[in-house]
C-alpha cells in the first residue's frame, strides 16, 4: 500500500519481536508518560509563579519570517513533522477528507467498520481486504512532491535535523532521504515481517511486492503464517525508535516545520510540544491545527499551538498546500530555482527508471538488485 499517507495507528502498545524488546519499549512508553506529567509540572509552576519568559526568535510571525530566521545562520536543526497531506498531490488520499478520503471510500471491501481494514486482529482474521487495498496505493507506482524534495534539500542544506513522519508510502525515501534522517512513526512498507511470534521472519519490500501483484496472500516461507508490512496497525504500538529518538532530537530542535497533518493522532501529535519555550514553529497545511486548548493553556498544559491570541510569539500559520508553501518559502529562501530543478531532474530520472521496467517486463525480464533476470514461462 501506499500510506494513504498516515498510517491509523493511535494507541501505544508494541510491535512484537521478542521479550527483551517488549520490556524496552514498555520501559520507554512509561518514561514518556513520565515525563508528559513532568512537563505538566513544570508548565504550571512556571506560568503560576511567572517564571521562565520565552525568548522571541522570529522577527515576523510571518513566512517572511520563518524564512529570514534561517538565513540567518541560527538555525542548524530543523525538524520536519509530516503527515498524510504532503503525499496528496502525488495522488495518494489521505484518510479523514469527506468524500475522498481513504475511510469515506472503502464500501467495496465489506468491512464491518472502516477502520477494520488497518485493525491487526480483523487483518489476522481476513486478510483480503487489507492486501487488495494495498495493490492499489503500493509504494513505487507514486513520484514524491515538492514537499518532500524541499525536506531534501534540507538535508543538501545540512539543516535537517529529523524528518518525523506518520507517512507509510514511503517516498520520503525515494526523494533521497536515509534511514538516519528518518521517524516513520506509523511504520512504513519497506519491510515486512511474519506475524507469528516465534517467527518474525523479515522480508524486503521487493518481495512483498511480488506477492500483492500476483494477488498471493504474503505467507512466511519459513512457518506459512501470515506476513504483514511494517505498518502500525489499530492495536499496535510505534516503533521503539519513535519514542527513543523524540528524546534526543527535540531538545536539540531550533525550528519545527509541520506539514500537512491534522495533529490528531497521538502521540505523533504531541510532539509539537517536545520543543523547548523558544522554538518556532511553522505549520504548512489547508487549515490551522493543532492549536491549544484555551483551559489547559491556563493551566499550563499541552505545548499547543497559538497563531492568534495576543501572547502568540513563536507559532506561524501558512496556510495553503504544502507543495505551494514549500515552494513560497524556498522562494523566500532563494532556493526556488534549485528545488524546482530539483523535482524536475528526479521526476525525470523515476520516468527513465519506470520505463526500462517496463521494456524489461515485456521483454521477459526483471531487474533484481542491479541485475537482469529472465522470467520462466
Amino acid at each position: 500500500m501506499s500510506e494513504a499517507s498516515e498510517s491509523p495507528n493511535t494507541k501505544e502498545e508494541e510491535i512484537t519481536t521478542s521479550e527483551p524488546e517488549e520490556r524496552f519499549e514498555d520501559s520507554s512508553e512509561e518514561e514518556a508518560a513520565g515525563n508528559t506529567e513532568m512537563d505538566f509540572l513544570r508548565n504550571l509552576f512556571s506560568r503560576t509563579l511567572g517564571l521562565g519568559s520565552p525568548e522571541k526568535v522570529l522577527d515576523d510571525l510571518t513566512l517572511e519570517g520563518v524564512a529570514q530566521y534561517i538565513l540567518s545562520g541560527k538555525c542548524k536543526n530543523i525538524i520536519c513533522m509530516a503527515g498524510a497531506g504532503i503525499s496528496t498531490s502525488a495522488g495518494i488520499p489521505d484518510f479523514r477528507s469527506p468524500n475522498t478520503g481513504l475511510y469515506a471510500n472503502l464500501q467495496k471491501y465489506n468491512l464491518p467498520y472502516p477502520e477494520a481494514i488497518f485493525q491487526i486482529d480483523y487483518f489476522k482474521k481476513n486478510p483480503e481486504p487489507f492486501f487488495a487495498l494495498a495493490k492499489e496505493l503500493y509504494p513505487g507506482q507514486f513520484k514524491p512532491t515538492v514537499c518532500h524534495y524541499f525536506m531534501k534539500l534540507l538535508k543538501d542544506k545540512e539543516l535537517l535535523k529529523r524528518c518525523y513522519t506518520q507517512n507509510i508510502d514511503t517516498l520520503e525515501r525515494v526523494a533521497g532521504l536515509e534511514s538516519g534522517d528518518l521517524i516513520e512513526a506509523h511504520g512504513t512498507f519497506y519491510t515486512s515481517h511474519c506475524v507469528k511470534f516465534t517467527c518474525h521472519k523479515e522480508y524486503n519490500l521487493d518481495w512483498m511486492k511480488e506477492k500483492i501483484f500476483s494477488d498471493d496472500i504474503p505467507r512466511c516461507e519459513k512457518c506459512k503464517s501470515l506476513v504483514k508490512p511494517d505498518i502500525v496497525f489499530f492495536g499496535e504500538s510505534l516503533p521503539v525508535r519513535f519514542f527513543t529518538s523524540m528524546k534526543m532530537d527535540f531538545p536539540r530542535c531550533d525550528l519545527l516545520i509541520i506539514l500537512g497533518t491534522s495533529l490528531q493522532v497521538q502521540p505523533f501529535a504531541s510532539l509539537v510540544g517536545r520543543v523547548s519555550k523558544s522554538c518556532p514553529r511553522l505549520l504548512i497545511n489547508m487549515e490551522k491545527t493543532g492549536q491549544a486548548d484555551p483551559m489547559l493553556g491556563l493551566l499550563g498544559f499541552g505545548g499547543g499551538m497559538d497563531f492568534d491570541s495576543d501572547k502568540a510569539y513563536r507559532d506561524v500559520a501558512h496556510i495553503s498546500t504544502c507543495d505551494d508553501g514549500c515552494m513560497a518559502l524556498a522562494e523566500l529562501l532563494g532556493w526556488k530555482v534549485e528545488l524546482e530543478e530539483l523535482v524536475k531532474r528526479e521526476h525525470a530520472r523515476i520516468d527513465a527508471q519506470d520505463k526500462e521496467g517496463r521494456t524489461c517486463e515485456s521483454k521477459g525480464r526483471v531487474t533484481v538488485h542491479g541485475k537482469e533476470q529472465y522470467l520462466s514461462h
